[in-house]
Formats: structure tokens, C-alpha cells, sequence
């Protein structure tokens, strides 16, 4: 009768410890189910922000009159990711390489295409020129 006694507190034990042991798991897999959906919100924020500052620099150019020049810089990488960056058909278009994340946003017609790194835009005879000589 004891061996029995022990061997049922044992099997006891095991499942309780188990039980606690899935509870764990589960708690820490919602844990990190919430930070990895922060870190993509905050990865798109930082696409969107990138791709609003280059619509900001062209409708800028559009305001300003004839002869205004200015330079502005693009990221080489946002929140450590590779991406592209074009205008096409009036639109600023952003893409990570992964294809994970990306975002557009309509911008005047411009001659020229936006770069990573350092990019020169202008203004001159009503057409705003970037990256390019007029």
C-alpha cells in the first residue's frame, strides 16, 4: 500500500509540474507574440516617416519659386532592413527587400528619381528636378 501512496504522489507532482510548466510556456509565447507585432508596427512607422519626409522635400519644391535647391538625405537602411526607394507615376513607393513592409504615398510630377544617401533637388522654370541637372 505505501509503494502505491508514493508512486501516486509522484505521478501527482509530475503533472502538476507539467501543468505549471505549459502555463509558462504559453505566457511566454504571448510575450513575445506582442513584441514581435511592436517591432513590425514600429518597422512600418519608420518606412512610413522615410517615405512622408520625401513627399515633404518635393511638395516643398512645389511651393517654393524658381532657383530653389536644397539637399536631403535618405537612410541607407531603415530599423537595420535593406529597402527600395523609387518614384513612379507620381507616387513615392517604398519597399523593404523582404517585401514585408511597404507604403506609398502621391507626390507632383518630378523629373528625376529619389536615391539612397545624399539626394539634390531643385527647382527651375516650374519643374522640380531630382538627382538631376536641369
Amino acid at each position: 500500500m505505501r509503494k502505491n501512496k508514493k508512486s501516486q504522489t509522484s505521478i501527482e507532482f509530475l503533472i502538476l509540474i507539467g501543468t505549471v510548466m505549459f502555463f509558462f510556456v504559453l505566457f511566454f509565447m504571448a510575450i513575445q507574440e506582442n513584441m514581435s507585432s511592436k517591432i513590425r508596427e514600429r518597422q512600418n512607422i519608420m518606412f512610413k516617416e522615410v517615405a512622408l519626409s520625401v513627399q515633404d522635400e518635393i511638395n516643398l519644391a512645389l511651393k517654393s519659386s524658381d532657383g530653389y535647391e536644397r539637399n536631403f538625405n535618405v537612410p541607407q537602411t531603415i530599423a537595420g532592413k535593406s529597402y527600395e526607394i523609387n518614384l513612379t507615376e507620381e507616387t513615392v513607393y517604398i519597399r523593404s527587400d523582404d517585401g514585408k513592409i511597404s507604403t506609398a504615398f502621391s507626390i507632383p510630377s518630378v523629373s528625376g528619381d529619389v536615391s539612397k544617401g545624399d539626394n539634390i533637388i531643385r527647382k527651375q522654370g516650374g519643374i522640380i528636378y531630382l538627382n538631376q541637372t536641369y
